[in-house]
Parts: structure tokens; sequence; C-alpha cells
């Protein structure tokens, strides 16, 4: 069986991708495990989870979060307590197996070293969507400011960039092309990981950015002094191929 581990920051379209890979004839992903979003993190008990690395838009800056073939988890023991974990979620009969958690995007170094034959996709979305939504989840919005989740996923793309290198098979999608075009985006993916293409499963929301640029131009008009805070990233978030000022690349917004 052949694993493929999907990472991404909370809010990123990294729950859209696994759901799209696990209705693969070829593909077994978790579901209806009654954990949070089927996230293998969840399942196990032997690798830090996101939450108790600090929850959205923080656990990225932990010192446990980014870990590497370095790591004293990067053991047969780990490898096997993973399996002994998830496998009873997984289907045998189907080839791949597809687990998906936010955390994974730093940890792909290592679970390289446990998996070797293993593939990585990593999803990203523009900064102040992944923000804003994440804000909205329980419990998040009084602890965490816009500008500190934007800081918070620009601190974790770094890092990711600098494992990239060292990472034998890494597919990344980027959200707004997925929504964009589905079909050729999902065609894409299943080319990277050997798989017979098949058409997206479900229908994709292509307005999903939408209401957070319309928010992002609210808060620009009315509340200033916060637009001014987060846009002092702006030269962080450009480095990743998106842009504040103009929720994309677009030009900025009026």
């Amino acid at each position: 069986m052949k694993h493929v581990f999907i990472g991404g920051l909370h809010r990123s379209g990294t729950s859209l991708v696994h759901r799209l890979l696990r209705a693969h004839p070829d593909v077994t992903g978790f579901e209806g495990t009654g954990v949070w979003e089927d996230e293998g993190q969840h399942l196990q008990a032997v690798l830090p989870t996101g939450r108790s690395l600090g929850g959205p838009g923080r656990f990225g800056l932990a010192p446990g979060a980014h870990l590497t073939e370095a790591s004293p988890l990067a053991c047969p023991e780990t490898r096997g307590e993973l399996l002994a974990a998830w496998a009873p979620h997984w289907d045998r009969d189907r080839p791949v197996a597809v687990e998906k958690s936010p955390p994974n995007l730093l940890r792909f170094r290592l679970l390289q070293a446990l998996f070797p034959e293993a593939r990585f996709v990593a999803v990203v979305r523009h900064p102040v969507a992944v923000a804003e939504a994440t804000r909205r989840m329980r419990w998040v919005r009084r602890f965490r400011s816009t500008r500190s989740v934007v800081a918070h996923w620009a601190a974790c793309m770094d890092r990711f960039e600098r494992d990239r290198d060292r990472l034998r098979s890494v597919h990344m999608v980027r959200y707004e092309d997925l929504v964009t075009d589905p079909t050729g985006q999902f065609a894409a993916l299943l080319a990277f990981l050997e798989l017979a293409p098949t058409p997206p499963a479900e229908a994709i929301r292509t307005d999903a950015n939408a209401r957070w640029e319309a928010h992002w131009r609210r808060t620009r008009r009315l509340r200033p002094l916060k637009a001014v805070a987060v846009e002092s990233l702006e030269g962080s978030v450009r480095a990743h191929g998106y842009s504040i000022r103009g929720f994309g690349l677009r030009g900025p917004i009026g």
C-alpha cells in the first residue's frame, strides 16, 4: 500500500482535497471516524496534534511543530504505532491510502523518513482568507488577530519552502486554482499520484474566496489601522505568490 499525506493550514482546502482523493476507486481515506474532519492526527497518540501545539493559527510557531528526519520520532517504532492506529480506518483492498492533517505541512520530512515511498500534497490558500476563516472557528476569534494568523501563515510557508528541496515527491495545490479549474487541477493531482483519471466526485464552489475578499474591502474602508497592520506583511506574503493589498496578484483593491 502506498501512502499519501496531505498538509496545509486550517481552512486552506485540505478537507476538500482529502474528500476528492478518497472518492477515487483506488484510494482509501478516513471517513466516519468521529474525529474532527477525519484527520489522522486525532486518531494516533505518537505525534503532537495541532491542538496540543497551540491550535489553528498558532501551531506552526511551537518548537515541536517542525519535525524532520533528525527527530527521535524518525524510527521504526513510530511507523509501527501510526500504522496500528490508522490501518483499521483504511480499506486494505485499495492500493493507495491517504491521510490528512494540517500539521503535516511542517512534518513532511519526518513522514518521508517513516514512509519512504510516500507522496506529499501541500494545499495553500490566500492568507487573508485563511486568517478570517480560521477566526470564525469556535473560540479562535478571541485569541487570534487577523495579523497574527497571517504572520503564522507566512512563517509556516517559509518553513515548508525550506523543507521542499528535501522532499522527493511533493505536489502543491493552490486552492484558488482548484476552484477555478477543478477538472484540470484534479487531473494534475491524479497524474502526480499515478492514478487513473477520474472527474471530481463533488461539485466545488467557485466563490468561496469572494466573501473574504468583500470582507477585506470593508475592513480596509472601515478599519484602516487594522488593514495597515496586516498589510505590513505584504512582502512575506508576496514571497509565496499572493498579495494582501490585491487579494491575489491581480492588482490592488480600490
